[in-house]
């Protein structure tokens, strides 16, 4: 299963037996594409999942059923029965998850039944729903090779730290720009250099760079890009 999306067609229109559509956004941290994801989802009334939670909601669950994150056999229980209800209103961006969620992504076990969750959501989305948008890292290119829409979404590092540094604020943490840039280099480096699934863009993924775009600015290049998808689709 590698979320498949063919363009079936009867007599000129899209067959009613035509699987569901699937967006994908992949890109790097602080680009705009979990806030971009969201309002495609919410426009086309489709299922969204943000991928990045899901090691730390495997993380969370393991912790809080006092279990320990190196057991390597009960992470993968774990990945393999999760669910978006088991850590619906959890706590799971504290420092405690999020070192427990880079020892549990790092099991192979783990990884392979998170990619499975994430494609069975883009092949039956939730709520019966008829598309779903999934961001992440490697939805374009892994989990949804085949997608019926990609983007790949980024924003120079600067205007990236920015936007991650006013959220940090925001919430009440103490940080600087300086060491969140820091940060975000590391991190882009880490994720566009793994050897399973790196941070690249899809050869068939729509560029979208954020730097000096509006949040609604961004959704309106997205969304003609989507629309125009869809037309010829329907041709």
């Amino acid at each position: 299963m590698n979320c498949a999306h063919s363009s079936a067609k009867t007599a000129g229109v899209m067959s009613s037996t035509q699987p569901p559509i699937v967006i994908a956004l992949d890109g790097p941290a602080a680009s705009g594409k979990g806030t971009l994801a969201r309002s495609i989802a919410a426009h086309y009334d489709f299922a969204h999942l943000d991928t990045g939670i899901l090691y730390r909601g495997v993380a969370w669950i393991m912790l809080n059923d006092r279990e320990d994150p190196e057991d390597a056999a009960r992470a993968v229980r774990a990945a393999k029965e999760f669910s978006l209800e088991k850590i619906r209103g959890a706590a799971i961006r504290t420092p405690q998850v999020s070192a427990a969620s880079s020892i549990v992504a790092a099991n192979p076990g783990v990884r392979e039944a998170l990619l499975q969750f994430q494609r069975r959501f883009a092949e039956t989305p939730p709520g019966e729903k008829k598309g779903a948008v999934l961001d992440g890292r490697d939805i374009g290119t892994k989990v949804c090779p085949d997608a019926t829409v990609k983007f790949y979404v980024t924003a120079s590092p600067e205007i990236r730290a920015q936007r991650r540094h006013e959220e940090m604020i925001a919430a009440g943490r103490e940080t600087t720009l300086a060491d969140v840039l820091a940060d975000l280099k590391v991190r882009d480096e880490r994720d566009a250099n793994r050897d399973d699934a790196p941070m690249v863009q899809s050869e068939d993924a729509e560029l979208l760079d954020t730097t000096s775009l509006s949040i609604e600015g961004a959704f309106a290049a997205a969304r003609r890009v989507i629309d125009d998808v869809f037309r010829r689709r329907a041709l």
